[in-house]
């Protein structure tokens, strides 16, 4: 893979900590690289947001956030700037309800990151052989999970999940309304 020059090892315009708080994109492998740690940001907060669900007595409700979080990060591997807004809006809104922390300040910023690389991944069209998307790959699971089955999936979810992630945020909303009703 190496010799056909489609292998990971492309070399990073910039540090792997500067990319995920602050990226920026040279390459068409750049572009690549955000998306892949975009979808891996937003899975990694939909199974710890479901775990933390399940263990306080709310499975049904970590199924949903689990959803939405998993399906946000498809998008956000597929360049969806709808998906990662609406998954730094909810993410906001959770906070806003369960209230701040280190972790939760952490994760916003990665989010929030994911937003700003995947605005900047979504117009991304410079013509030169830089610009070229690398093959995605297929070799390992993470490679399977986080480039073959978004460029599968999102296609048939997309519309859905449209849907549903309006419906999440209105009842995010509508929780929202009613703590700070209580609260004044």
């Amino acid at each position: 893979m190496q010799t056909l020059g489609i292998s990971d090892s492309t070399p990073r315009t910039e540090s792997r900590l500067k990319s995920l708080f602050w990226p920026s994109i040279q390459t068409g492998s750049d572009v690549d690289y955000l998306g892949a740690q975009g979808y891996w940001v937003c899975t990694v907060v939909s199974v710890l947001s479901f775990v933390f669900l399940v263990v306080s007595g709310q499975p049904i409700s970590g199924i949903f956030v689990l959803l939405f979080y998993y399906l946000g990060g498809v998008g956000v591997r597929e360049r969806s700037r709808y998906a990662a807004t609406v998954v730094l809006l909810a993410y906001v809104g959770d906070t806003l309800e369960t209230g701040l922390g280190v972790l939760r300040v952490l994760i916003g910023a990665l989010l929030l990151s994911n937003l700003r690389a995947t605005w900047i991944a979504s117009r991304w069209k410079p013509a030169s052989e830089e610009a070229i998307l690398p093959p995605r790959l297929s070799e390992t699971w993470a490679d399977k999970l986080a480039d073959r089955l978004p460029m599968w999936l999102w296609p048939k979810v997309r519309i859905a999940y449209y849907v549903f992630s309006v419906c999440f945020l209105v009842v995010l909303a509508l929780g929202l309304a009613i703590i700070l009703r209580r609260r004044g």
